[in-house]
């Protein structure tokens, strides 16, 4: 698919985990990028990308009008995150002189919170076309990936114990976002409905290849899996996960003798 940790914690090679975790070892970004342009500026040659370069794919703080207090003031709380915690911050250039060990847990909790919300609302009402599918899944997931590619950066550049502990405590919240992304058979019909439907001709070969790599990782990541076979290969996907990011810890500890 399109999302999947690095010295963190990051991306598996053609599998769930890659889709989240571009920064890590072995997660794909055959078509994630950073410019002004937009992530996907590269493969829309006959679709405008769009003039914001860190679009939401939900606006936040729009808050409910029937909504009982209590809800608005949770609601509330939340948008507050956004705006204080400064790894959650929409900015150009990320702020890494102020994003500190105790801002990787609330934050990436408060973003992956987000992020379901987002993936509920896009599996409800997906589109099988590239502007209705294809955009909004890159805007939702390259979220994910520079947030938590700031914390990636920071562990391999800035380590400390605390900054460990808090990539360790959030690391299987993270890899559960992309399990369940390559897992989603919404998604996965509606790509499959993309690539044999009478839009399909209308895609450019950058964009048609695109769709047969996400078709390809959404077998890869386990969206055929049921029951045992399913839980198995999750656990290992997390196990590996796990094992990515000691063998890191291992590196930057040699690093220091």
């Amino acid at each position: 698919m399109l999302m999947k940790a690095s010295n963190a914690g990051a991306r598996l090679v053609k599998s769930p985990t890659y889709r989240l975790f571009c920064s890590r070892p072995g997660l794909r970004c055959v078509h994630r990028g950073s410019t002004a342009a937009g992530p996907l500026a590269a493969v829309t040659s006959k679709t405008p990308a769009s003039p914001l370069p860190f679009l939401r794919l939900v606006t936040r703080g729009m808050a409910d009008s029937i909504q009982v207090p209590k809800a608005a003031a949770v609601q509330e709380a939340e948008t507050d995150i956004f705006t204080s915690n400064p790894l959650l911050q929409d900015v150009v250039f990320p702020l890494y002189d102020q994003v500190k060990a105790e801002h990787v847990v609330p934050g990436m909790r408060a973003l992956l919170a987000q992020l379901h919300k987002d993936i509920d609302a896009l599996e409800s009402s997906v589109v099988p076309t590239w502007s209705g599918l294809v955009e909004p899944l890159e805007q939702l997931t390259d979220h994910h990936q520079r947030t938590w590619g700031i914390v990636s950066h920071l562990k391999g550049v800035k380590d400390s114990d605390t900054l460990r502990a808090a990539v360790e405590e959030v690391q299987p919240e993270n890899v559960a976002l992309g399990l369940r992304l390559s897992q989603s058979k919404p998604l996965y019909q509606a790509f499959k409905a993309l690539q044999e439907g009478p839009a399909w001709k209308d895609l450019t070969e950058a964009q048609q290849r695109v769709v047969d790599i996400e078709l390809r990782d959404f077998v890869l990541g386990g969206v055929a899996l049921e029951g045992e076979a399913k839980e198995r290969y999750n656990a290992i996907q997390q196990e590996l996960a796990q094992l990515s990011t000691k063998f890191s810890n291992n590196v930057l500890d040699a690093t220091k003798v």
